[in-house]
């Protein structure tokens, strides 16, 4: 059964729920970190699954006069902060590993193992739900929440395993630290796409100057200049650019549109605007110069 984003999040979050409370409880009863760091990134979550929720419902709001190009950015600024949340939680889990490495704390493992067990499950059936391909940041972001927490139950796992046949308490803070590397790369990862999008920087698979080459041979272009390549959301791509044309009807001026339309529908560009003209530019650049438009008062 396929869900819709907010539903997929909403049954993520009660299952995430259960999750931290579990490993909460056991972690203080077992005295175990790795098990309290997995617990602490499972908080963490929740957090991020809630951002993700609110904002996966506020980006389906219409565009209108507030917002003419729709509410996609609310959702780009929720994986934001998500991305930043799990960078600061990796960092709490690395300073407390350094504490417990250097003075190991007694760590009961028949506690710490069955909820590690549970919580493990738990994120197998979480990142089910959730699914591996995304068309949305918030979703990846919490896929990608849950992945670590997978990895990292695992890990408190292999960690209580240890313990009870070595006797090796150094192991727990040394797999809290594992549990922290997973988690800040991806936070790093979360953070590089949504800044990405921020900064409107040509999304990630679009060359700007092959777009350029394949519109200019469509017949009667002249010339494309002030080419803008953009993500108005996550999978979400404009672009916008003057083209030169031969002096001719309006009626052929919009055929010549039309075409350059369905290129950019071809390779995934559905959101386009083109502006045509008949008279070419001096200084003719598919980068459009701001100085420029600037000092003649036109864009």
């Amino acid at each position: 059964m396929e869900y819709s984003s907010p539903k997929k999040l909403t049954l993520t979050l009660g299952i995430t729920f259960f999750i931290f409370i579990a490993e909460l409880i056991g972690g203080i009863i077992s005295n175990s970190l790795a098990l309290l760091s997995d617990a602490g990134h499972v908080f963490t979550d929740s957090f991020a699954i809630i951002l993700s929720l609110l904002a996966s419902i506020i980006v389906r709001k219409p565009s209108g006069k507030k917002a003419t190009y729709g509410y996609h950015k609310i959702g780009i600024l929720a994986a934001f902060i998500n991305g930043v949340s799990l960078i600061v939680i990796a960092g709490l889990i690395f300073f407390e590993g350094y504490r417990r490495l250097i003075n190991p704390p007694h760590i009961d493992f028949n506690i710490m193992l069955p909820v590690a067990f549970f919580g493990f499950i738990g994120n197998l059936v979480m990142a089910w739900i959730l699914g591996h391909k995304h068309e949305d940041l918030n979703i990846k972001s919490a896929w990608l929440h849950v992945l670590g927490d997978t990895v990292s139950s695992a890990g408190v796992i292999i960690a209580g395993l240890i313990i009870k046949f070595t006797g090796w308490l150094i192991v727990d803070p040394l797999i809290s630290w594992f549990v922290g590397f997973i988690i800040i790369l991806g936070g790093m990862r979360v953070v590089k796409d949504s800044l990405w999008i921020f900064l409107d920087f040509v999304p990630k698979g679009f060359d700007i100057e092959t777009i350029s080459d394949e519109i200019r041979k469509i017949k009667g272009i002249i010339d494309i200049h002030d080419v803008h390549i953009w993500s108005i959301g996550y999978g979400v791509t404009a672009f916008s650019a003057h083209v030169v044309v031969d002096n001719c009807l309006l009626s052929e001026a919009d055929i010549i549109r039309k075409q350059i339309e369905n290129k950019l529908t071809n390779i995934g560009i559905k959101h386009s605007v083109i502006q045509i003209e008949c008279i070419r530019c001096e200084n003719s650049s598919i980068y459009c110069d701001h100085k420029k438009s600037m000092n003649h008062g036109y864009h």
